[in-house]
């Protein structure tokens, strides 16, 4: 493996265009004491005022889709772009383009963002108590546990949720990062590398494992399935769209539509499973099924404490490997936010 310079500055091609590795170093130093300086920390507005937009992610656009089976009720402010982006890094540059308000991704975005210097927020948790996440072998691969991976070519993306629980899976195994090797790539480049062998080993989510094993299985392509989970789905926002009232109060109003969507996902699999995998990402119903099954349940805490320990685990396990520097991550948390969307969910949707 490089040295640590080696790999932060090796890394930065992953990091998107938003930031050189001069620049990226100089925003390391400064993004502990950058972050919450202008933070607001006023009440929450009860009330979206008229002419209020947002931008929101909107990844296939589930969002979309899961507000109109659910027959939730229209927002009270206007989206005035419904953006397809998912990936964390897509993510921040989209944010630092201004070209997006609130998005929707796991722990390690809003770690990385802070990494380059660009505060923003988490207002929102959702915990996942299982495994979303599987590791797939490159075809022919005789690779059977994580143990295995010694030596091999790991699938790696420092700034998405797959990269933190490859990262997890090998602390657990007791690997060293020296004793493999990290290939830098983003999750939508992974596929192709399995495929291709440029790695031997890529973290998949539950959504994708099952076309690529059902294409590649004949040819010795398996799974390796593990405990290790990523706990944190999450909304976070910039700071600057946080500091405008109207903006954080639709941002307030759009969380519990966030964690109803969800909600009724989780209690109505057979209509998800049609209307979405099945008709729009040309799934069969049995592959479907499959995803659906391994489906999380959905759970908003009252307190943010458990999220707000898992996120430090993640940032000092990120800093030990000499990914981001070591910092204190409840900065990372708006509390102003804390508790909306458990308010707006039944009890077993809380813990």
């Amino acid at each position: 493996m490089p040295s640590t310079m080696d790999r932060r500055l090796f890394l930065t091609s992953l990091l998107g265009a938003a930031a050189g590795v001069a620049g990226l170093s100089g925003c390391a130093e400064s993004s502990a004491a950058a972050t919450g300086k202008g933070a607001a920390t006023a009440p929450l507005a009860t009330k979206v005022p008229a002419g209020t937009s947002l931008k929101i992610a909107s990844y296939l656009n589930v969002q979309q889709l899961q507000f109109k089976l659910a027959k939730l009720p229209d927002l009270p402010f206007t989206v005035s772009s419904w953006v397809n982006i998912g990936a964390g890094p897509d993510v921040i540059n989209a944010f630092r383009a201004k070209s997006l308000d609130l998005a929707n991704n796991a722990g390690i975005p809003p770690i990385q963002a802070h990494y380059q210097g660009y505060d923003a927020k988490i207002v929102a948790i959702n915990i996942t108590r299982k495994p979303n996440y599987l590791f797939a072998t490159k075809p022919g691969s005789d690779i059977r546990t994580v143990e295995d991976f010694r030596g091999k070519k790991l699938a790696f993306s420092q700034g998405q949720a797959q990269g933190v629980v490859l990262l997890r899976a090998l602390k657990k195994a007791g690997l060293t990062y020296d004793e493999v090797t990290l290939v830098p790539l983003t999750s939508n480049q992974f596929l192709t590398a399995l495929q291709s062998g440029q790695v031997d080993i890529a973290p998949l989510a539950n959504s994708q494992a099952p076309a690529y094993l059902q294409q590649y299985g004949s040819k010795g392509a398996h799974s390796i399935t593990t405990d290790v989970v990523d706990l944190l789905n999450l909304l976070w926002a910039p700071v600057p769209v946080l500091n405008d009232k109207a903006k954080a109060a639709a941002i307030a109003a759009y969380i519990p539509q966030w964690a109803k969507g969800q909600v009724w996902q989780y209690e109505n699999p057979d209509i998800w499973n049609e209307e979405f995998y099945v008709k729009t990402q040309n799934l069969t119903a049995a592959q479907a099924k499959a995803i659906s099954d391994l489906a999380n349940k959905p759970l908003f805490p009252p307190s943010w404490d458990e999220a707000i320990a898992w996120e430090q685990e993640t940032a000092d396990l990120l800093a030990e490997g000499g990914f981001v520097k070591k910092f204190d991550v409840s900065s990372l948390f708006d509390h102003r936010f804390e508790g909306i969307a458990a308010k707006s969910v039944p009890a077993e949707y809380r813990s």
